[in-house]
């Protein structure tokens, strides 16, 4: 530690800065005391001093108390008004409600234009609230959006500056946290960024604009807005119009106009942080700045000043996410530690930068990228060169060995946060970092990058660059498109606990502290042993000026009298390095085997009624790990003609944005059975994005087509993935796994050929409905079904018998039979129709009798769902109600004795 001060010291920062964020009070002083204890035994252990272990323990302290005074101070002026909610079904709640403002402030971020919405951050002073006398006095950021109504309003709010002094009338409304169970949390990320609520306006008519103060801050980076998006158009000359969302992120850090699917595929491959700025374009804009200034025969020490000097403005050019701030401001540590001739180790920048940042804003801590920049960089840093003494150590190849070692480490130390927050692994991740990176970092971006510069000279000498650039790109993404199209190198992991995530960079820093140790070996050493001597020939440790990084707080490996000399036998230690290996690939395999199924001696089942808004979606998870899917939710979306102006280039899509999210988070690496209960939008939507994502292997459908693009568009996804498509044939079940039947109602079909699909518009009728029976627990689930399906399922329901058939196999070990129906209660029921009063008629509640029902509905939706009438049906029925508007997600957990528990997201 003493050799590490500004280490150990950063280190015991984020710590504190950790523990304040996420502990209790009572919390933190036990987490100080461990420390403090740990700290004590190192000063006895004469690995620190007093004096560090007290500025640690302080450090400690210190970052915990700024959190909290962060937490304690981020707190809205606005008022915030409630309202009583589903009062007519007997369950009502209190909701936040919205309402009217008037605000006036400073417009801080660049204005995004999009489709029919502008958005941007604003800095309130004055807010006029409805039902108040005298405006509120504030200093708070609101988040902005405002609807256009006219294709000619984008270049008016377009031309809105940072700086610029607005009055905006509209409405104040909370942002949307998770309402499904590890659903992401909007109104916490937005609370990470100090706003608590969004405004919303509609039209230009409820928006004044002005010039604000010429000298501000936020008008000075209003230029750099301006001179970014002159880039920005630039760009869009030079390449061609498919890659410049691309180049514009790479060379940029503009992510605006990606590719949603061109970023699948990278993310996929684990290649997303080539799009993210960081320590790789600071080296080469400093590259070719250096060379620059050396051309035109600068001093060292005037040329080091020059490049210090320009590092703050590349990386407010590029964007300034957090892993541009860190390595510009170690670019910066390190270029004036050079200029005085005392440079340090990587490890001291490191914790330099990490410090200064944690201290200007606790809240970066919390940023994603923030976390792996600084992991990986450290792993960079103390990993390569323990690892790299594994490979061989000859000058031949030396360079690809080099690559070989900082690709795997950098590709190690990103693996649990990955997991963590993405869910996914693809096992070509590391072949095509190790061919791609290296690539793009040395061809395609000083290309686009000089094509840039050049273009203010010469523009046909640019455009010649520039074509090169798009010829190196389109080999580039046909690697990306071939490797992230083998599926079968692509595995789903969920969010393992944190704890997982603190076992695994624990075993990854001992695994490297073992490595080191062995590879400090000498053959002096050794020798001396023979000899009877016990000691190193140095003897001592090294002069901490001198010692190279390597893991804290390890010492360095001596050979000692204990050690057999592996020239005269000694037959342990011989065995040792396989039998050490193997005890360390142990410790990292086996919490990965956990972690792709950690519930694989659980025997709960799961029925789970997910919250997409205004649609349907239903994962059933059985005792023994089968997925099943049902629909996937999806807006319906009305566009006039002339109104594809409105069109967002990254349009809201819920199975991209919500359920294949919380499918990965889930584990769910396969989904057995997808049942399509019918063919509208608002039940398929979201399909097709969980069909890009997740293998599924069968799909069940009401054996109807539907004129429509997103029908269309799934069936079409279905046949080209070569999908077996079942129909829905009433009084046929089929048996999943021990404990787990699906029994289909509806019309009786007997033509298993499918010969005849025909053509539906009015789908709702005609859903798939069936019963799933979990340890003998029922659900009743039929889609949109309507009163008169209700009426016909009833009808052949009653009169079934008992039907005996010959039974269909599948392509698993499922088999498919006709059964009867029984004639019992139901545990619960889903809804038909989002409650509209087309359905649940009192005949359909009195024959089913169930005890709960469930409502999935969106919040505040045109459709007046669910009816009053229904409601009042369910509530006579005697069923307790479940709704996902008010409730969120609404989970059912059966146990193998058959007992029903249930959880909601939201609420109570």
């Amino acid at each position: 530690m003493n050799s590490r001060p500004l280490v150990y010291f950063a280190l015991c920062w984020v710590l504190g800065s950790a523990a304040g964020a996420g502990l209790l009070l009572s919390g933190l002083m036990l987490a100080g005391a461990g420390l403090a204890a740990l700290l004590y035994v190192q000063v006895l252990r004469r690995k620190s001093s007093w004096l560090l272990a007290a500025a640690c323990l302080a450090a400690f302290a210190g970052a915990s108390a700024e959190r909290l005074w962060a937490d304690k101070h981020n707190v809205t002026g606005f008022p915030v008004r409630t309202e009583q909610t589903a009062a007519d079904s007997g369950s009502g709640s209190d909701s936040i409600s919205a309402y009217k403002v008037e605000v006036a402030g400073t417009i801080l971020s660049a204005v995004e234009v999009d489709g029919d919405r502008a958005q941007f951050i604003m800095n309130v002073k004055t807010a006029a609230v409805a039902g108040e006398g005298a405006p509120r006095q504030l200093d708070e950021l609101l988040l902005v959006h405002i609807k256009l109504a006219q294709q000619k309003d984008q270049a008016v709010a377009a031309g809105w500056k940072r700086g610029s002094y607005a009055v905006i009338s509209g409405e104040l409304n909370l942002p949307a946290e998770a309402t499904n169970f590890g659903g992401f949390d909007y109104r916490n990320y937005l609370l990470g960024q100090r706003i608590h609520w969004l405004l919303k306006a509609s039209g230009l008519s409820s928006v004044v604009v002005s010039p604000g103060a010429r000298f501000s801050k936020p008008s000075l980076l209003s230029h750099i807005d301006d001179f970014r998006n002159s880039l920005g158009r630039r760009m869009d000359v030079l390449f061609p119009a498919e890659q410049t969302g691309y180049m514009k992120g790479l060379i940029l850090g503009m992510r605006e106009d990606l590719d949603p699917e061109q970023f699948r595929q990278f993310s996929q491959l684990g290649l997303t942080h080539i799009l993210a700025v960081s320590g790789l374009h600071v080296a080469v804009f400093l590259y070719v700045l250096g060379g620059l200034l050396k051309l035109l025969r600068m001093t060292r020490e005037r040329m080091l000043l020059f490049m210090i000097t320009a590092i703050p403005f590349y990386v407010l050019l590029t964007g300034a996410a957090p892993s541009i701030v860190r390595a510009g401001i170690m670019a910066m540590l390190g270029l004036f530690a050079a200029r005085l001739n005392k440079l340090k180790d990587g490890l001291h920048l490191l914790a330099a930068a990490a410090l200064l940042m944690l201290i200007w804003d606790p809240y970066f801590l919390m940023d994603v990228g923030f976390q792996l920049s600084f992991l990986v960089t450290a792993g960079l840093i103390v990993g390569v060169q323990p690892f790299r003494r594994l490979l061989p150590q000859g000058k031949k190849l030396k360079g690809l060995f080099d690559m070989i070692a900082v690709t795997v480490v950098a590709q190690a130390v990103s693996f649990p946060l990955t997991i963590y927050y993405f869910n996914q692994i693809h096992l070509l991740s590391l072949l095509a970092n190790f061919i791609l990176v290296p690539f793009i970092s040395f061809i395609v971006m000083p290309l686009g990058g000089v094509a840039l510069v050049l273009d203010a000279l010469w523009h046909g000498g640019a455009l010649g660059i520039g074509s090169a650039a798009a010829v190196a790109n389109r080999l580039s993404f046909g690697v990306v498109l071939k490797l992230s199209g083998m599926r079968q190198f692509h595995f789903i992991i969920g969010t393992p606990p944190l704890m997982w995530v603190a076992y695994m960079y624990t075993a990854m820093g001992v695994s490297l502290s073992v490595l080191y140790r062995r590879g400090k070996r000498t053959l002096p050493d050794i020798s001396l042993q023979q000899h009877g001597s016990n000691r190193p020939l140095h003897g001592g440790e090294e002069p901490a000026g001198e010692a190279e990084t390597q893991p804290l707080g390890l010492p360095e490996y001596r050979t000692g009298a204990n050690n057999k000399d592996p020239a005269t036998g000694g037959s342990w230690y011989k065995r040792m390095p396989a039998l050490l290996y193997m005890m360390l690939i142990a410790s990292l395999a086996v919490p990965v085997l956990w972690a792709y199924d950690p519930e694989w001696n659980s025997r709960d089942a799961y029925v789970s009624f997910l919250d997409v808004g205004q649609g349907d979606s239903i994962l059933i998870r059985t005792a023994h790990g089968k997925n099943i899917l049902i629909d996937g939710g999806g807006a319906v979306t009305f566009r006039k003609k002339g109104d594809e102006w409105k069109e967002r280039g990254d349009p809201f899509e819920v199975g991209r944005k919500v359920l294949v999210p919380l499918l990965q988070k889930r584990g769910v690496q396969q989904i057995d059975l997808l049942v399509m209960t019918h063919l509208d939008s608002d039940h398929i939507k979201g399909l097709r994005a969980v069909m890009a994502n997740i293998p599924v292997k069968r799909m069940l459908w009401n054996g109807t087509v539907k004129q429509s693009e997103d029908a269309v568009n799934l069936l079409g996804s279905a046949a080209e993935q070569g999908i077996p498509m079942y129909r829905s044939d009433g009084g046929l079940s089929w048996k999943i796994d021990e404990g787990a039947v699906i029994r289909l109602l509806g019309e009786q079909r007997n033509d298993y050929d499918h010969s005849s699909v025909p053509y539906l518009k009015e789908q709702n009728g005609h859903s798939v409905a069936m019963i799933v029976e979990l340890y003998n627990r029922s659900f009743l689930l039929t889609g949109d079904a309507d009163s008169a399906e209700e009426r016909a399922i009833l009808a052949r329901t009653a009169s079934s018998g008992s039907l005996a058939a010959a039974e269909l196999q599948d392509e698993g070990n499922h088999s498919i039979a006709q059964q009867s129906v029984p004639s019992s209660a139901i545990d619960v029921m889903k809804v038909s129709h989002h409650g509209s009063k087309t359905s649940s008629t009192a005949e359909w509640l009195s024959y089913w009798h169930p005890s709960t029902a469930v409502i999935s509905v969106g919040r505040n939706n045109s459709y007046g769902h669910p009816n009053n009438e229904v409601m009042e049906r369910i509530t006579a029925a005697g069923a307790d109600i479940k709704r996902t508007d008010l409730d969120g997600e609404v989970e059912f957990r059966i146990t193998a004795r058959g007992e029903l528990f249930v959880r909601h997201m939201l609420g109570p």
